[in-house]
């Protein structure tokens, strides 16, 4: 039990630094990564879509609907296609942790570009 706790604490870890990273290559501050609603204004800001679009989150289906559109918008941000849309939807953890120390560059707002 303490070897399952330590690795669900370790992935946890690694999963916040990988966010973390992803931010500071859009060039805002990593602390902003482990603060819950505002990690995802900052993800909003990021990709170029409006700020209210925060609570869009809070409604079921719609949510879901927005958290797909946010990823897309992630990957074309870091200039990655659909496997990188996909994997964000499903692997989160994982995907931004390969977007923050991989070799992913920021290229600005996928929004303002389309």
């Amino acid at each position: 039990m303490n070897g399952l706790l330590f690795f669900y604490l370790a992935f946890v870890i690694v999963a916040i630094a990988g966010l973390w990273q992803v931010f500071v290559k859009a060039g805002h501050e990593g602390w902003k990564a482990i603060i819950p609603i505002w990690n995802t204004i900052i993800l909003l800001e990021i990709v170029g879509r409006p700020i209210w679009w925060v609570i869009l989150f809070f409604v079921p289906i719609v949510g879901f609907v927005i958290w797909v559109i946010l990823c897309n918008d992630i990957s074309k941000s870091f200039g990655r296609g659909a496997g990188t849309t996909v994997g964000l939807v499903f692997l989160s953890p994982i995907f931004f942790i390969i977007l923050g120390f991989g070799t992913a560059e920021y290229k600005g707002p996928s929004v303002a570009t389309a």
